[in-house]
């Protein structure tokens, strides 16, 4: 076994990072004890069944099986963004295609030139990161989209009563929408290195890689995240914009509050 690698008694033994951490928030009178012990045992159990579903995977399905695998990564990303954007029109289907849109066309250019290799153990954990950051920018993009409908929806209306098309009348909100979105991911990518050695530069190197070598794959990961959370954020944008106005270029009712999103 890889000596950088914990065994499953020192999983058990981090376990006491979590107790102390329920004792912290019980001592504090948080009212999060029971919520830190309930994620905790749901991530070490969700990791588990993951782990043990990739393997076969790996051994058995190759490519078609990573293939439905992301599949399920975009539905499931797509689901968890539309519920923090509820109240806006069609939320499902455009968290859903822009996911998808940022993630295809990332993972298909790097398996296209050749820079990650076409096998399940490599594109499921790089295809779970574009997912991953293409969920959260998209999430970003329609939460701030739904709140400037609602909130500049007089500022709207007398744009378009002036004779504005429903593109001009909003183009100023969803300018600032992407540029607010796309904070995380460019201020990511500027600081890499500076502040914390990000994940994937961490885990080759705890198996031993070389730290140049390690370097080079973080490179790829990081250009790949912000073109996946840019494409994500456009797409989601575009979308959204479409399924706020109708044909005649009236802003769409919103709910007036967004029910509270459960996780």
């Amino acid at each position: 076994m890889n000596p950088a690698v914990p065994t499953w008694a020192g999983v058990a033994a981090s376990a006491a990072l979590v107790l102390l951490a329920v004792a912290v928030a019980w001592h504090g009178r948080l009212r999060l004890a029971r919520d830190i012990a309930i994620a905790a045992t749901r991530a070490g159990v969700q990791l588990a069944a993951v782990g043990a579903v990739l393997l076969l995977v790996f051994q058995h399905t190759g490519l078609v099986g990573a293939s439905g695998w992301l599949a399920l990564m975009v539905l499931v990303a797509g689901q968890v963004a539309a519920r923090r954007a509820r109240g806006l029109p069609r939320a499902l289907p455009i968290a859903t295609a822009a996911i998808a849109a940022g993630a295809a066309a990332t993972l298909g250019a790097l398996l296209a030139l050749g820079v990650i290799a076409a096998q399940a153990r490599v594109v499921i954990p790089v295809g779970g990161m574009v997912v991953s950051g293409a969920m959260q920018a998209t999430a970003l993009v329609l939460i701030r989209l739904r709140d400037e409908a609602r909130t500049a929806r007089p500022a709207i209306e007398a744009r378009l009563s002036l004779g504005l098309p429903a593109t001009d009348a909003f183009a100023p909100y969803l300018r600032t929408t992407l540029r607010t979105a796309l904070i995380p991911a460019v201020d990511s990518t500027k600081t890499v290195g500076l502040i914390s050695l990000p994940g994937a530069m961490t885990g080759l190197i705890l198996a031993g890689v070389d730290p140049f070598t390690a370097i080079r794959y973080q490179i790829v990961v990081m250009y790949m995240l912000l073109a996946a959370a840019a494409l994500a954020s456009l797409t989601a944008g575009r979308l959204a914009e479409h399924a706020l106005f109708d044909d005649a270029h009236r802003l769409r009712p919103l709910t007036t509050e967004p029910r509270r999103e459960r996780v």
